[in-house]
């Protein structure tokens, strides 16, 4: 591919970085405090890019700034091309853990907080004490992939393989487990290892960060001719443990975490009744933070501590 150098030295390049602000913010405000500059600068730099792609880049909705078509397309060029950028001008040594100050944005959910956070922290606060985690929490699948494409957090742990995602969605496996059934063996009025006939009859507590009340053990019964009834639905997996300690019910959760919390709060474990699938929990991030050093050490520390638990 040739380069048109001539006309590449007109372009004013930080008008890419004001472009992938305000495509990540749709919002001229936070595009100019993302960046650094007052409002009326960031408008100018919208102004300027409208007439250069010849296109309106952001229009006004009934929900505030939203992207053209065009602009969407960009969405991915524009954040590849500075990150190559940014990755050429980079030298090896310019990330050091043990003097970096720097806070990364994690997307997780409450499950693999409680399973993974600990050891990363604990790691961080002798080996990186400058650096800074800033968790946000994390639903389906779907909500995942658009916090990193909209840089809402620059990592994301998450359960499956994510096979959805796109080209520019990179993920490894972090850890493998199997199911474990969890219950309040003096509640529910038996001893382990669980029936089926009586893991059908039990109430079930069910974590979900989707709308509706069906998970991989519904499938798994359904193969059977079975059905099981879920008496409650939450998207918050801190409360399953307590739920299941005070009411004769049943869950089916994560074996690392099952031995958790049934060390924590004396309640009893079962492998379940039913073939179920193996469990994958992955590390996700954008295809613009590959060659980071930063983002790569972070990646690697993580991907580590996870093996060793």
């Amino acid at each position: 591919m040739s380069i048109d150098h001539a006309n590449l030295a007109r372009l004013d390049l930080n008008l890419l970085v004001a472009l992938d602000a305000l495509l990540m913010d749709r919002s001229v405000t936070r595009a100019a405090a993302r960046v650094g500059l007052g409002q009326s600068a960031m408008s100018h730099n919208l102004a300027r890019l409208r007439v250069l792609l010849g296109d309106e880049i952001l229009t006004r909705g009934p929900e505030g700034m939203r992207p053209t078509p065009r602009a969407l397309a960009l969405i991915t060029p524009v954040r590849q091309a500075l990150a190559d950028i940014q990755a050429l001008v980079a030298r090896p040594g310019d990330f050091d853990p043990a003097t970096a100050e720097q806070a990364f944005r994690l997307g997780v959910p409450d499950s693999m907080e409680v399973l993974l956070m600990p050891q990363l922290l604990a790691y961080l606060s002798h080996a990186a004490p400058g650096v800074r985690l800033r968790l946000h929490t994390t639903g389906g699948s779907a909500e995942v992939l658009d916090g990193l494409d909209t840089d809402r957090f620059e990592l994301a742990i998450g359960l499956g393989s994510f096979a959805e995602g796109r080209n520019h969605h990179k993920w490894r496996p972090l850890l493998k487990g199997k199911y474990l059934c969890v219950f309040n063996a003096a509640l529910v009025g038996i001893s382990p290892p669980i029936s089926l006939e009586d893991y059908v009859r039990l109430p079930h507590v069910l974590t979900s960060l989707r709308m509706g009340e069906r998970g991989v053990v519904d499938d798994a019964l359904a193969a059977l001719g079975l059905k099981r009834t879920v008496a409650l639905t939450t998207p918050r997996f801190l409360a399953v443990p307590f739920l299941v300690r005070g009411a004769p019910v049943v869950t089916t959760m994560h074996d690392q975490l099952a031995h958790f919390f049934a060390d924590a709060l004396g309640l009893s474990l079962s492998p379940p009744p039913v073939e179920l699938p193996e469990i994958t929990i992955s590390l996700l991030w954008h295809a613009s933070y590959d060659h980071d050093p930063a983002h790569t050490w972070l990646r690697q520390t993580i991907a580590r501590l996870a093996a060793a638990t």
